[in-house]
């Protein structure tokens, strides 16, 4: 039987005693699904995944993305497993190599948001016997929770433009950023977006802070000032460390995570002798949101 271990945080468990290279049955994929809701952040550990069993389980809990700006970045004869990693083979990067490198909330600028993320470590960089690139997180839920009364009721119909330039123009900006600028092709593929500010999660019912600072760009029913004075606010207060937890990986780790109630941000304290190969899967919010 699966066995449940919280953490100390608001955010993130560990579930052992699962496979996930087999198929789920009813129980489990329940329990999954619960934990999601419960906890918001879950990892597998001492897992030993092909593409297709990957694959497999992402795709139980909603369609799977295929990124606008992978590219090469994949695992060949499966588009859908992005490659993530700083290993260069013969003078080529094999993957992308600063994916995640500040805070954000994965697909935010889609119509159709994401549900989970799920990262499969292959190779995790380590220093003197401790793993690097921590994964951290911020819990949307607890952010929401501790505003202001009346923060929530100014913005619990006020709706946000999210556009995915934002943060990769950020990106390319970085020094030593080896990524392009998005081609005229992908921008028209995921042209800016709006949702609520507010988001109910459609597991527990909370209601979460969907406002993430590395895709909004403005607050639509406020004008220019107004949005960059309240904006300015809520990110701040999401940033706050009451708010965080965070996930040391080890080889094998499975770890998916929510992101209707997290933001995450993959820290880049490795270098490039340090290598760090992972494979993701984005599990889209389709049938989370229909069956809730």
């Amino acid at each position: 039987m699966p066995s449940v271990f919280p953490s100390e945080s608001s955010l993130g468990c560990r579930i052992e005693g699962i496979d996930l290279s087999k198929p789920l049955d009813h129980y489990d994929e329940t329990l999954i699904i619960d934990a999601f809701g419960r906890f918001g952040v879950v990892c597998f550990p001492n897992q030993s995944l092909e593409p297709i069993q990957h694959k497999a389980f992402a795709s139980r809990f909603g369609s799977l993305e295929v990124n606008v700006a992978a590219g090469r970045y994949t695992v060949p004869g499966h588009p859908e497993v992005m490659i993530l990693s700083n290993e260069v083979v013969d003078g080529q990067p094999i993957g992308l190599g600063d994916a995640g490198q500040d805070w954000h909330t994965d697909m935010s600028y889609s119509e159709t948001i994401a549900f989970l993320n799920v990262l499969y470590a292959i190779k995790v960089p380590t220093r003197n016997g401790k793993a690097l690139g921590d994964t951290d997180f911020l819990d949307m839920c607890a952010a929401y929770d501790s505003l202001p009364e009346a923060i929530k009721d100014r913005i619990e119909n006020l709706s946000a433009t999210h556009d995915f330039d934002k943060f990769w123009s950020k990106m390319v900006a970085m020094p030593g950023s080896k990524r392009k600028p998005l081609s005229p092709e992908q921008r028209a593929a995921k042209p800016p977006v709006s949702h609520p500010l507010v988001l109910r999660h459609p597991i527990s019912g909370r209601k979460a802070l969907y406002c993430n600072v590395g895709y909004v760009v403005n607050i639509n029913e406020l004008d220019i000032r107004e949005s960059e004075d309240l904006l300015g606010f809520l990110f701040a207060h999401q940033l706050k460390e009451d708010f965080k937890y965070s996930h040391s990986w080890t080889e094998g780790d499975v770890l998916a995570w929510d992101n209707l109630w997290t933001m995450h941000n993959a820290r880049a304290d490795y270098n490039s002798t340090e290598l760090r190969l992972m494979w993701r899967c984005q599990t889209m919010a389709d049938k989370i949101l229909l069956q809730c």
